[in-house]
């Protein structure tokens, strides 16, 4: 009975020993490892684009959803480029050309991976779409409307020869000539799709209606892309449509209302897409995703922040971005593409800021956002950068 209880004791002793984590904090032989349940929302695009002699990035607080990515370690495994702080960066050159793994992880304070994905980058070469004849339709809001990163493409392809760019729009709104489009500060999806004027193309961009819709014999207005490019084309199909919409649709919402005012969104975006395919099935249409907002909440303190906070609308884009690309990253067939232009964006140095007191006690200067979701000059050429690249790889 004797040697029985202490070949019991002896049995307990093991697995006890077996099992309990070390004072090292090893895993345990029977502890599962827990695989990467992604709460932070990661997301990557299927290709990031890359140009020798043009700097891309991914920067770590636009692909997730985090209040504090300091709170984080963010780990790229690619075999080009550079990891820093708050971006991986890369600027390749010409003999890089070709296509590398790219993977994301996002670590914890315990060294373990809590998100997890993958994407592809490519190296376009420079010589890709030189002096090829492309025109260019670009849609979209205020971003589009001041016409910085429209300008910066345009220069891009005179830069780095090719492709020979013609801007396709009735918009002018800087009076550049080389430089037209159909960019409205404050307009949404569904204004793009059904908001019908008689002035539409002409006068005050804040009075017009769509510029594809027109009325027909029976004075019932309808999509009327045909009839578009016959007046802002020669008849013929832009070769390249990039769409840039979002923030307007969806800056008010709240968790509560952001599906919908998402789903809305994408109807007509949808409605967009098929007016431009069921005219040509050769446009490739470049979706332009969302970009984040400025990094700091003091830029939603301002007029401009329109009583919303900087975290509600960084969800709301998020999800934005997120539901375009569960929509749209399998429909190249159909000749639709991603263009990752949230990916490479500065939210915290490259949007408006001036020096002000701390208080009205303090006369010490700091510097302070001021603009939500309009980057500085600097921003948008970041944009323009991103949208060149996939400009390059789609016109090979």
């Amino acid at each position: 009975m004797k040697f029985a209880l202490q070949l019991i004791l002896l049995f307990n002793l093991i697995f006890f020993t077996y099992n309990v984590t070390s004072l090292g904090g090893e895993t345990t032989k029977t502890e599962a490892k827990s695989e990467p349940n992604n709460s932070l929302r990661l997301i990557l695009p299927p290709i990031i684009y890359a140009v020798p002699g043009i700097e891309t990035n991914v920067y770590f607080d636009n692909v997730c959803l985090v209040v504090n990515p300091a709170n984080y370690v963010f780990d790229v495994h690619c075999n080009r480029g550079h990891l820093q702080d708050d971006r991986w960066t890369y600027t390749p050159v010409e003999k890089e050309v070709g296509d590398y793994a790219f993977e994301l992880n996002i670590l914890d304070q315990n060294n373990q991976i809590i998100a997890s994905q993958k994407s592809k980058l490519r190296v376009v070469p420079q010589s890709a779409g030189k002096e090829k004849p492309v025109s260019l339709l670009m849609i979209g809001d205020s971003l589009t409307h001041n016409s910085i990163y429209p300008k910066h493409v345009l220069e891009l392809s005179k830069k780095f020869q090719g492709p020979s760019l013609k801007f396709v729009g009735s918009h002018n709104p800087k009076n550049d000539p080389e430089v037209k489009h159909e960019g409205y500060g404050g307009w949404t999806a569904v204004r793009f799709a059904t908001h019908f004027k008689e002035t539409a193309r002409t006068g005050n961009y804040r009075e017009r209606g769509s510029p594809f819709l027109y009325a027909d014999e029976s004075g019932k207005p309808k999509l009327d892309f045909p009839r578009y490019c016959k007046e802002f084309n020669d008849g013929k199909a832009p070769d390249l449509v990039t769409i840039f919409l979002g923030p307007n649709d969806v800056y008010s919402a709240t968790d509560e209302t952001i599906k919908e005012k998402t789903d809305t969104m994408l109807t007509n975006l949808d409605i967009l897409v098929k007016m431009i395919q069921s005219y040509s099935n050769q446009t490739k249409i470049g979706l332009m995703l969302p970009v984040p907002p400025a990094a700091t909440q003091n830029a939603f303190g301002t007029t401009n922040g329109r009583r919303q906070t900087r975290w509600q609308y960084k969800r709301n884009q998020q999800y934005v971005v997120e539901q375009i690309s569960k929509r749209y990253q399998n429909k190249q067939d159909q000749q639709v593409y991603l263009v990752p232009t949230n990916l490479n964006l500065d939210c915290a140095h490259n949007y408006p800021a001036r020096n002000e007191s701390r208080n009205a006690h303090n006369s010490e200067k700091v510097l302070r956002q001021y603009n939500a979701v309009h980057p500085a000059t600097n921003g948008y050429l970041q944009i323009g950068d991103t949208v060149f690249c996939w400009l390059k790889e789609i016109s090979k």
